[in-house]
C-alpha cells in the first residue's frame, strides 16, 4: 500500500468527483493577456499540472466586474462574454490533459486595490484607510453598489459555467473586498450588510446564492482566512461562525488559509513559519462543518497524509509545491517520492514577481511559467561538457545539460555539493534548501553526470582543455573588509564556517545584517545564545522579499536577537567590539564575532584568457552574486544553451 494512500485517494467535492486529495488552490499568475483574456502561457501552466496528475486545479482570481474597481494588470477576467474564447481554450486543454480545474471569482480587491475608476480612492465596505495611502480613506459602497457587485458576480458564474469550468471558488480570503465585508475591523456599515456576523456575512452569502442560480449544479468553495494576525482582525472563533452561515447558504468546501495584506507572510507563509501553519485552524473548521474543507499553507505530502488520516482536512492545497514541481502528484503515485523537487518557500519568483506585476515564475522550476519556451529537448550533437563549481547555478547547467545528452563533468573544489546554498542551509527553517541539494544530487546520479568533489580547477587545467563547452559557475567569496581591525582574531568567524560547524561563543555580535547574517542570528538565538546584529545600513534583511522580512523581523523579535542599525563595525579586539554610530563610539562585549559583510565573486576562472574562450559559460555568483532562483535559472539556461 502506498505511503500516501488517503492523499491519493478519491474524494467528493459537492458533485465533482477527483482522482485524489492534491489541489493546486488559486495563485494569481500575472499571465493573461493586456486585456484580461486567457493568454496560451496560462493554458500550458495549467496543463503541465493536469498532465502531473493534480485533482483539481484553480484558477488566480478572475474578476467579475469593473462598475467599481479597475481591473490589474495582467490579471484574468470574466465580467464580458468576450472573454469566453479563452476561458474554453483553457477548459478544454485541461480536460483533454486529465484535469479538472475551478476558477476563482473576485467581485474586487477593494481597500488592496486600485482606485475607483474616475475617483482617486478605491472602494471598500466602509471608509476605512486605503492601503496603499493611509492617510486616505476608500469610498463606501453603497447599497445599490453591492447589490451590483452581486449582480456582476452572477453573470460572470454563468460565462464561467459556459466555458466548462468544473466549480467555481469564491474569492473570500486576505483582507480582500469579500472579506472587508466579513471583517468588524473593516465593515462599519448600518445598513443590512454591517453590524452582526450574520450581517456581515450578506455579501457573502449573496454571491454564493447569485453562482448557484447562475451556474446550478457547479461545486461552490470558498475561501476563508480564519485568522488575520493583525491588531483588530478576526480570529477563529468568528470565523467558524463564518464558516457555518457559508455551509448553511450552500458552499461545498471551506479553503482555509490566514492572514491579510497588513500580516502578507501569513498569507504566504515562507520558511520562517513551518510547516503547515494553517492546519490547527482547518482542523477546528473541519470538527466544526459536514462539507469537507481544504487546508493550504506549507503543506508536505508527509503531513498532508496524516492530515487526513486525522480528519483535520479533506483536501489539501499545494500550491507552491505544484509551482516548483507539477509532476509532485504522478511521483507520489509511482512511489517515488525522493524525485519531487523541492518548494524552498523563498516566494521570490512566485508571490514575488506577481507583487510586482509580472508573471509568476520559480527560483528553483525555471520551467514553471515557461512551459511552452522552456523545453528541454535532445542537443543534435552530443559534447564533453565540464562544470566547474557545485553550487545551485552549476548544479542546475550540469542537469540541463545531461538531460540533453551530453556527457557532463562537475567539479567541485570542497568535499560535497551546493557551495554557498549548503551552508546556508543549515538553520533548521531553511531545511528546504538541503532537500533542493539532495534533489540535484539524484538528479545527477539518474543523469549520468561525473561528481569530482575536492577538486580544484585551475585556468591551466588539463580538465578545460580537453572540454568541448565548459560551465564556470564557481561561486562567490566572503567579503572582508580592509577598514575593520582584528578580522584575523580567533574569536572573528565567518558566517559560511559558522554553518560549517565552527564553535560559536555564547555571546555572540553578528556583523552585517542582511539576509545571511540575520537567518545567522535567529539560529543562533533559537540556540539558546546571546545575540546582537550590528548593520550600518538603517535596517536589516533589505536584502530579502518584503513579505519574508515581515516574517524574520519577527521571529529576530521573539528570540531576543538585540538589532543595532546605522552602526559600523570599526575594530575587535581583546576589550570586545568597537562599534560608531551618529552618536559616537561604544564598545560591546562579545565571545564571538560572526562576520556576514556579503559574497564577492570568484574571478579565478573568469578572468582573462579564459572569459574570452568560445567554449566558456560563466554564470552565477562568480559573475556577481545573486539570489537562489538567479543562479538556477542563469545554470538551466546555460545548460540550454548547449
Amino acid at each position: 500500500m502506498s505511503s500516501y494512500a488517503h492523499l491519493l485517494a478519491p474524494g467528493d467535492f459537492g458533485s465533482l468527483a477527483l482522482p485524489n486529495r492534491i489541489v493546486l488552490p488559486p495563485i494569481g499568475l500575472r499571465m493573461a493577456h493586456p486585456d484580461g483574456s486567457v493568454s496560451s502561457r496560462e493554458i500550458a501552466y495549467f496543463v503541465a499540472r493536469a498532465r502531473g496528475g493534480a485533482g483539481l486545479l484553480m484558477t488566480g482570481a478572475m474578476l467579475a466586474g469593473t462598475d467599481v474597481e479597475p481591473p490589474r494588470a495582467l490579471m484574468s477576467r470574466a465580467d464580458d462574454d468576450r472573454f469566453l474564447p479563452g476561458m474554453r481554450a483553457l477548459t478544454t486543454a485541461v480536460h483533454e490533459a486529465g484535469g479538472r480545474i475551478a476558477a476563482q471569482l473576485s467581485p474586487g480587491l477593494g481597500r488592496v486595490g486600485a482606485p475607483e475608476p474616475g475617483r482617486s480612492v478605491p472602494v471598500s465596505a466602509s471608509a476605512v484607510p486605503w492601503t496603499q495611502n493611509p492617510a486616505a480613506s476608500c469610498r463606501a459602497l453603497e447599497t445599490e453598489d453591492v447589490r451590483l457587485l452581486v449582480r456582476r458576480f452572477g453573470q460572470a458564474a454563468g460565462r464561467l459555467a459556459a466555458a466548462g469550468f468544473d466549480a467555481i471558488d469564491i474569492h473570500g480570503h486576505a483582507g480582500h473586498l469579500v472579506d472587508q465585508f466579513l471583517s468588524a475591523l473593516w465593515n462599519r456599515r448600518t445598513d443590512v450588510y454591517g453590524g452582526s456576523v450574520e450581517n456581515r456575512s450578506r455579501f457573502a452569502v449573496e454571491l454564493v446564492g447569485a453562482v448557484r442560480e447562475a451556474a446550478p449544479g457547479l461545486p461552490i468553495s470558498f475561501r476563508l482566512t480564519t485568522v488575520h494576525h493583525i491588531d483588530g482582525g478576526r480570529e477563529l472563533a468568528e470565523s467558524l461562525e463564518i464558516a457555518t452561515i457559508l455551509q448553511d447558504a450552500g458552499v461545498d468546501m471551506m479553503v482555509v488559509d490566514e492572514g491579510a495584506y497588513e500580516a502578507s507572510d501569513w498569507a504566504y507563509p515562507p520558511y520562517y513559519l513551518g510547516d503547515a501553519p494553517y492546519l490547527a485552524s482547518a482542523a477546528a473548521v473541519s470538527k466544526r462543518l459536514r462539507i469537507p474543507v481544504m487546508v493550504t499553507g506549507n503543506m508536505t505530502p508527509q503531513i498532508a497524509e496524516k492530515a487526513l488520516v486525522d480528519g483535520d482536512a479533506a483536501f489539501v492545497g499545494m500550491g507552491r509545491a505544484l509551482i516548483a514541481d507539477p509532476d509532485l502528484p504522478r511521483k507520489l503515485v509511482a512511489d517515488r517520492p525522493g524525485t519531487i523537487r523541492p518548494c524552498v518557500r523563498c516566494n521570490a519568483m512566485c508571490i514575488g514577481n506577481v507583487a510586482l506585476g509580472v508573471p509568476l515564475a520559480c527560483s528553483v522550476n525555471p520551467q514553471a511559467g515557461h512551459e511552452t519556451s522552456r523545453v528541454i529537448g535532445r542537443a543534435s550533437h552530443t559534447k564533453r561538457v565540464v562544470v566547474v563549481g557545485g553550487g545551485p547555478a552549476g548544479l542546475e547547467a550540469a542537469r540541463v545539460a545531461a538531460l540533453r545528452g551530453h556527457s557532463v563533468d562537475l567539479y567541485e573544489r570542497n568535499d560535497h555539493l551546493g557551495g554557498v546554498l549548503w551552508s546556508a542551509a543549515t538553520p533548521e527553517f531553511k531545511r528546504e534548501l538541503r532537500s533542493m541539494v539532495a534533489w540535484w544530487k539524484g538528479q545527477l546520479a539518474a543523469h549520468r553526470v561525473t561528481v569530482h568533489l575536492n577538486r580544484e580547477i585551475s585556468p591551466g587545467s588539463s580538465v578545460l582543455a580537453a572540454a568541448q563547452e565548459i560551465v564556470v559557475a564557481t561561486g562567490g567569496l566572503a567579503v572582508h573588509p580592509l577598514g575593520v581591525a582584528g578580522m584575523r582574531r580567533n574569536d572573528v568567524v565567518e558566517v559560511l564556517d559558522f554553518h560549517r560547524g565552527v564553535p560559536i561563543g555564547q555571546n555572540v555580535l553578528v556583523a552585517g545584517g542582511g539576509l545571511s547574517g540575520a537567518d545567522a542570528a535567529l539560529q543562533l538565538a533559537i540556540d539558546g545564545h546571546t545575540v546582537t546584529i550590528v548593520e550600518q545600513e538603517d535596517s536589516i534583511a533589505r536584502d530579502t522579499l518584503q513579505l519574508n522580512r515581515k516574517a524574520l523581523l519577527r521571529r529576530l523579535a521573539e528570540v531576543g536577537v538585540t538589532v543595532l542599525t546605522g552602526h559600523t563595525v570599526r575594530a575587535v579586539d581583546e576589550d570586545g567590539v568597537l562599534v560608531h554610530s551618529a552618536d559616537g563610539a561604544r564598545r560591546l562585549t562579545a565571545d564571538t564575532v560572526l562576520t556576514a559583510f556579503g559574497l564577492r565573486p570568484n574571478s579565478a576562472l573568469a578572468g582573462p584568457g579564459v572569459i574570452e574562450d568560445p567554449r566558456v559559460h560563466v554564470i552565477g555568483d562568480c559573475i556577481e552574486p545573486a539570489k537562489v532562483g538567479e543562479a538556477v535559472h542563469a545554470g538551466f539556461l546555460a545548460g540550454m544553451a548547449i
